[in-house]
């Protein structure tokens, strides 16, 4: 099933806000559509005034979003940002980072890691010799053997580096390394009580297991549904078959939501995450399942969630305050001697943004 054409230039637009300018070339890879696609999008929302084209490129209409003076400046003052590509859930974070050093007067030096596992560490040692001074990453890190992988040449960078929404095992070679992350226990906790509170006792949870995000969301979920008093029964299962990296899984586990909901007999759905959760309430609409009037629906990330029809209640993980946070702690780190003060794990906790696709079991929507 296609993108959304509206979902789909929401992304091309905060992308393009998050790094001020961008190769419509590289939009159409990170999309996976075609370059006449995007050139279609970009001149639509250049209509609108919302963005302004250039020759293969395409430009920010906000004031704070241009690109810097000399974007070929001294390559001692930049600070390098890895983050995995095609990833719309980090571009607020990005935006986040990104005002912050250009505040400081530091340039952000932007690498997109493909999706293949161990191409973080190249972009990071390019960065290193081009002089970065300092560095933001989140690793993809789509199975624990790839986190493994990386944490001895990370912890070993020389240089200041505050993970960004990833939060290494105890007692690993990362455990001191700065990190600013969501505090998704809470955030699950956030939908189970939202949903029990409108009288829902059985859940069906979909995550996409192929990220330290959903590792983290399927653990606390599993822990406050198993033991929410409320909760009469619950499940989950991945968002999607492809979403499994990790398996094998039973099942149930590997169900499609929409056949999983009508096994168990829920009431509701938590899905991760924003545009995964927006195909699946178009599923169940072809399959006679209202939402919110048979089923609420909460999705997590808060992308996009609010596009959908209905506009989905969402958690919304504090994206970029995330990226402000890790940035203002790298400048921290820049400014003072190595190894000067202990290294800081900070959380932030997320939101619950209540919309359309949820309401009580009495048929009283939730507003």
């Amino acid at each position: 099933m296609r993108e959304p054409v509206d979902l789909r230039r929401q992304r091309i637009l905060a992308a393009v806000q998050a790094r001020g300018t961008a190769r419509v070339r590289d939009l159409a890879d990170e999309l996976q559509v075609s370059v006449v696609t995007v050139r279609r999008d970009v001149e639509e929302l250049t209509r609108e005034g919302r963005l302004r084209r250039g020759h293969g490129v395409v430009r920010s209409t906000l004031p704070d979003q241009e690109a810097p003076a000399d974007p070929g400046g001294p390559a001692g003052d930049r600070v390098a940002v890895v983050v995995p590509v095609r990833h719309s859930y980090l571009t607020e974070t990005l935006h986040g980072a990104r005002t912050v050093l250009e505040e400081s007067g530091l340039r952000m030096a932007l690498h997109l890691a493909p999706q293949a596992s161990g191409t973080e560490r190249p972009l990071v040692e390019r960065a290193l010799a081009d002089g970065a001074q300092g560095l933001l990453i989140a690793p993809r890190w789509r199975r624990r053997a790839e986190e493994a992988a990386d944490h001895e040449w990370l912890a070993a960078t020389g240089v200041p580096t505050v993970l960004m929404e990833r939060r290494p095992w105890r007692g690993s070679a990362l455990h001191a390394l700065d990190s600013v992350c969501s505090d998704h226990w809470y955030g699950a906790h956030l939908a189970v009580e939202h949903l029990v509170g409108l009288g829902h006792r059985r859940i069906v949870f979909a995550t996409r297991h192929d990220s330290p995000t959903a590792r983290s969301l399927r653990a606390a979920f599993t822990e406050i549904a198993g033991a929410h008093p409320l909760v009469e029964r619950w499940a989950w299962t991945l968002i999607s078959p492809e979403a499994g990296v990790d398996g094998p899984y039973s099942a149930q586990e590997s169900a499609e939501p929409p056949a999983l909901l009508r096994e168990v007999g829920a009431t509701a759905l938590v899905l991760h995450g924003d545009v995964d959760a927006l195909m699946i309430v178009q599923r169940l609409a072809e399959e006679g399942v209202r939402v919110p009037e048979d089923c609420s629906v909460v999705a997590y990330d808060d992308v996009v969630a609010g596009l959908g029809s209905p506009p989905l209640t969402a958690v919304a993980p504090p994206k970029a305050e995330v990226g402000r946070a890790a940035a203002e702690l790298l400048l921290r780190r820049l400014a003072e001697p190595p190894g000067s003060r202990p290294g800081r794990r900070i959380e932030l906790l997320p939101r619950l943004m209540v919309r359309g696709s949820t309401a009580s079991l009495a048929g009283d929507s939730h507003e």
